[in-house]
């Protein structure tokens, strides 16, 4: 990038963006976590990504250009020939008649203005400045395919197995993926991505390499290479550039050998909010009224990879302050938060849900977090908990946030103690949302929904058989071809209100709960989607795959 971690922080002080003590702070921060000085200014909310640009762009005395703000079609990008684009990190921001605007990370790199007037002899040139990530992930459109690269690297026939993996991770970390497989399948072995949500093929390693790959993955895991016939568990913190990613890793004997998956943990929550879940104005209401509230139990359903964990640590960045004491038992610790007390469940030393909740409601807490209520056991206890004083939040493995009631009543919660403590429900899914690269409208009317499932669905458009606009993606070098790129959630909220306690006593169904909510205001997860669908967030048949029409 042309400037080192010091001019970064005296840059920010001089320019009035953080102060001396926050910068101290942040160092004590880095230090202690192995991580940037940036990452716990981020984490405090003290800058943002577009402060850091700006400031680095007046320290390079050229205008910031935010690369998210601007789609770039890959003909743009590739006017830039690809050794130069590397060479010099160059990205082709803006273009008109005889002038353009070039983009780097690096404005000040030897030789870099004499390549673009070779390149553009006939243009004015005017020098921008973007963030290291934001060229990155342009540069996606210079990617030849990991299928053809795997095959350079066996035929140069040096550190074979090293250069596959860095391949694969540098891919990954890229295309924010959260889980890599690595799947044998007779004579050569699959690589798929997990990429918001969908797995994703990217390519196959022959047979004769993949024994080294794995070789390689779990000796960097501090896992057996010698054992071949067992499960086992492990984990790589991957440290490059500034980069550092925390790695699980699992490896299983398959018929066809040894599958591995890594699961790609975010080393700490960058500054994600309640407004970047995709919540409604009046469910974050709700949530941020009762996250006030002194005692009582927040509860987040959905099956796994639904991000409900996601969800908490949004709400803890509200309630994380000095004067209080908040505390996490988790399986495992999925996102690291400074001035939180994280508590990892631990098999061997028989360190359970229920026990290390038993020792945090000990430790004066305020705020309790439980990965996840699993047990009768834990769920007494975090229902006490609740009762006794402290504001708890927890997960919990339900379809919908009605299923949840009826299920910890099964559990042998008393009804009248589940409803004397608990707040709110939530249920979420998330759905993948339509690529702003390229992203069209699309004019449909009810004949388009033809299918059964669609038709079911189009009542809720309240069209009333006429035209409307729905927004799909074409596909493109920036999303894979999918159309998709990212997620939001979709959320239902059940707020316990003196009506749903009464109703609780009585023990009821699932559907009668629900019935009661929807008088209350309530509505499905559906129909949040379809504000989504409405407002060109995500499709009608991404909805569909994840959410089912209420009725």
């Amino acid at each position: 990038m042309g400037i080192d971690d010091k001019k970064i922080k005296e840059m920010l002080i001089s320019g009035g963006y953080v102060t001396g003590e926050n910068v101290k702070k942040a160092e004590k921060f880095a230090k202690d976590n192995n991580t940037l000085v940036t990452e716990y200014l981020f984490l405090e909310g003290l800058i943002t990504k577009d402060i850091l640009g700006q400031a680095l762009a007046e320290y390079f005395k050229v205008p910031y250009a935010d690369l998210n703000s601007k789609k770039l079609s890959s003909g743009q990008v590739l006017m830039i020939p690809r050794d130069v684009a590397e060479k010099f990190r160059v990205v082709l921001f803006f273009e008109k008649e005889k002038e353009i605007t070039i983009t780097t990370d690096d404005p000040l790199a030897d030789g870099l203005f004499e390549e673009l007037k070779k390149t553009f002899p006939d243009k004015k040139i005017s020098i921008a400045y973007s963030l290291s990530e934001d060229i990155d992930s342009v540069f996606v459109y210079y990617r030849e395919p990991l299928e053809e690269r795997f095959l350079k690297i066996i035929k140069e026939g040096e550190r074979v197995a090293p250069k596959i993996f860095e391949q694969i991770l540098s891919d990954a970390f890229t295309d924010g993926v959260s889980d890599i497989h690595f799947e044998p399948q007779g004579k050569d072995t699959a690589i798929r991505f997990r990429i918001d949500g969908v797995l994703r093929g990217m390519g196959r390693i022959p047979k004769e390499h993949y024994e080294n790959v794995i070789n390689c993955v779990k000796i960097q895991s501090h896992l057996r290479i010698d054992e071949h016939f067992v499960a086992q568990d492990g984990a790589i913190r991957y440290e490059k550039n500034n980069l550092t990613v925390d790695l699980r890793v699992s490896v299983v004997p398959t018929i066809e050998g040894e599958k591995i998956v890594l699961r790609v943990l975010a080393a700490y929550v960058r500054g994600f909010s309640l407004n970047d879940l995709g919540l409604a104005e009046y469910n974050q209401q709700i949530l941020e009224e009762i996250s006030k509230k002194p005692f009582g139990m927040i509860l987040v359903a959905g099956p796994t990879g639904s991000g409900k964990t996601t969800t908490l640590y949004a709400l803890l960045r509200i309630l994380n302050r000095p004067e209080i004491n908040v505390m996490t038992i988790e399986d495992p610790v999925e996102y690291k938060v400074s001035g939180i007390n994280q508590i990892q469940t631990n098999f061997q030393t028989n360190l359970t849900f229920a026990k290390g909740l038993r020792s945090i409601v000990r430790q004066d807490p305020d705020i309790i977090l439980v990965g996840e209520v699993r047990d009768n056991e834990t769920a007494e206890i975090a229902v006490n908990a609740a009762l006794t004083g402290h504001l708890l939040l927890s997960t919990f493995h339900a379809n919908d946030a009605a299923t949840a009631i009826p299920r910890l009543l099964d559990m042998g919660i008393e009804p009248f103690l589940l409803a004397s403590t608990i707040k709110v429900i939530i249920a979420q899914r998330l759905a993948r949302k339509i690529c702003e690269h390229c992203r069209h409208s699309i004019v449909v009317s009810e004949k388009d929904f033809s299918s059964p499932s669609l038709s079911r669905a189009f009542k809720f458009f309240g069209s009333n058989g006429k035209k409307f606009t729905l927004y799909g993606g074409k596909g493109c070098a920036a999303c894979g071809n999918s159309g998709y790129k990212g997620r939001t959630a979709i959320f239902e909220f059940i707020r316990i209100t003196p009506e749903m306690q009464e109703f609780i006593l009585k023990n009821p169904s699932t559907q009668q709960i629900w019935q009661l909510a929807c008088r209350q205001g309530s509505r499905s997860m559906f129909e949040d989607g379809i504000e989504k669908v409405k407002n060109g967030i995500t499709t009608i048949e991404e909805l569909l795959r994840v959410a089912e029409p209420p009725y």
